[in-house]
């Protein structure tokens, strides 16, 4: 056997703020002291490696010497202390507004996963896999953002399975509150699939099915160009979560844990910043 030193690179005010979370939560279930196998602070490090680098359960509980189970375990536990940490979106809306912001970016992003079965009847009578993304060709979860103008994440939905279309997602877990925040002066920019979202949902419109390029109106593709240019900052709010935390990039544990996950990562992510 080779041993060798490593490093996380994480900000250790991250893992405090995690070890502070799991302390709490040991007083509150009434955990004796020193019965558990790892303290509040190396649990922390052990889902943080989870979630920056994406390593294996069995790997992380190989190396603190504790059994796969109980590795599970702590990891599913680091994710609900997070998770429950992640902001409402009508608590986002409102301090947004206080804070001056002109828009609020809103965009979906496939999750990925392994491959998962079950399969529903779609709109055409054909039964189809319930996790699969034609738009992605992969299995995963739909999940929906809110990001600030200059890209900063702030609201992550719940999942939705990889075959409900951006649309549909963002019906049922957000429209109604960013109507409201529309209503108040706050709009929200989104990408050409969300057409038919309602009044204060400003996207780029589709090239009319069969039509040619002369009968797009030029009014409608500056426009469509403007939208594109101002959104295009925001959009990079899933790619800042996926690229910071790795584990992001394919999930391999239940597919419905994927939206404890993505909210586990956005409390990291604000804690980070």
């Amino acid at each position: 056997m080779i041993t060798y030193a490593a490093t996380l690179d994480v900000p250790r005010h991250v893992a405090e703020f995690l070890a502070r979370l799991l302390a709490g939560r040991r007083c509150r279930i009434g955990t004796p002291r020193r019965s558990r196998a790892l303290g509040p602070f190396r649990q922390a490090v052990l889902v943080l490696r989870w979630f920056r680098r994406g390593s294996c359960v069995h790997c992380l509980a190989r190396d603190t010497g504790i059994s796969q189970a109980t590795g599970y375990r702590y990891l599913h536990e680091g994710i609900d202390v997070l998770a429950e940490q992640a902001p409402d979106l009508h608590q986002v809306l409102a301090e947004c507004r206080n804070r001056g912001m002109n828009h609020l970016v809103l965009d979906g992003t496939l999750i990925q996963c392994d491959r998962i079965a079950g399969t529903h009847l779609n709109a055409e009578g054909r039964a189809v896999d319930t996790w699969y993304s034609a738009k992605n060709k992969a299995f995963g979860a739909n999940v929906q953002f809110l990001a600030a103008p200059d890209g900063t994440p702030l609201w992550v939905s719940d999942a939705e399975p990889g075959s409900v279309p951006d649309i549909t997602a963002a019906r049922t877990h957000c429209l109604p509150a960013l109507y409201k925040a529309a209503a108040d002066g706050l709009p929200t920019l989104a990408d050409s699939g969300y057409q038919g979202a309602g009044i204060g949902i400003h996207h780029p419109f589709k090239k009319p099915r069969g039509g040619s390029h002369l009968r797009f109106h030029s009014d409608t593709q500056t426009r469509n160009a403007l939208l594109r240019g101002v959104r295009a900052l925001g959009e990079r709010a899933a790619a800042e979560l996926k690229e910071r935390w790795r584990t992001l990039k394919h999930i391999t544990l239940s597919p419905n844990r994927i939206g404890a996950i993505t909210k586990a990562t956005l409390v990291l992510n604000n804690t980070w910043r």
